[in-house]
């Protein structure tokens, strides 16, 4: 299997430590990859017409694109530890897949609004607006945290990753300081070998 594959990517991130949680991170190929807002990588585009990272190639030619997408298939492929069997658990895990990806995508956003665009095009009102996205998705971390424990499922998974995003390009929010239940649990949880394998510094 081939990943397009940025290592500042969250999204390719969650699908890194997915593929470490479930042995299978031998069988991808990782294919070097510049994903962009505006400047598309043709690599990537000839495969996924929306351009984006994370994208799987199976080895029939099957294209898988999303971070959920795949994060389910390697989960298949690999035995299902990762997302809860159908019931309740398997529900509050993605929800809280969602909450931490809606994080992500505000925090992207936010990043393109302020690194991609021109001075004279961005939004002051806009980053505010994702910012406090970001706020929201940190408090429903949060409140999750207690009851997280020592889990490695696909909502501990998006989350660890979405904090580890913040602390990669939002140093700035000190969110340890406001969230110390999520702090607390993501000081455990980035300590495992499939996070320490995907850092992306």
């Amino acid at each position: 299997m081939q990943l397009f594959h940025s290592k500042t990517s969250p999204f390719v991130r969650k699908v890194m430590v997915t593929a470490h949680e479930l042995g299978l991170v031998d069988r991808l190929e990782l294919l070097p990859s510049a994903a962009h807002p505006v400047n598309r990588d043709a690599g990537i585009v000839a495969r996924n017409p929306l351009g984006q990272v994370p994208t799987l190639v199976l080895d029939d030619g099957t294209v898988l694109a999303d971070s959920r997408v795949i994060c389910e298939y390697l989960d298949d492929l690999g035995g299902g530890s990762v997302f809860p069997a159908a019931g309740p658990a398997r529900w509050t895990a993605l929800a809280a897949q969602s909450t931490g990806d809606g994080l992500l995508d505000a925090a992207l956003l936010t990043v393109y609004e302020t690194r991609v665009r021109g001075e004279g095009e961005r939004s002051p009102a806009w980053v505010e607006g994702q910012r406090a996205k970001i706020e929201g998705g940190l408090g429903a971390i949060e409140a999750a945290a207690p009851g997280l424990g020592d889990r490695v499922d696909i909502a501990a998974i998006t989350y660890g990753c979405a904090l580890g995003y913040l602390d990669l390009r939002f140093a700035d929010i000190g969110w340890r300081d406001r969230y110390p239940a999520a702090a607390a649990w993501f000081a455990e949880f980035d300590a495992r070998p499939s996070m320490r394998a995907t850092q992306p510094g």
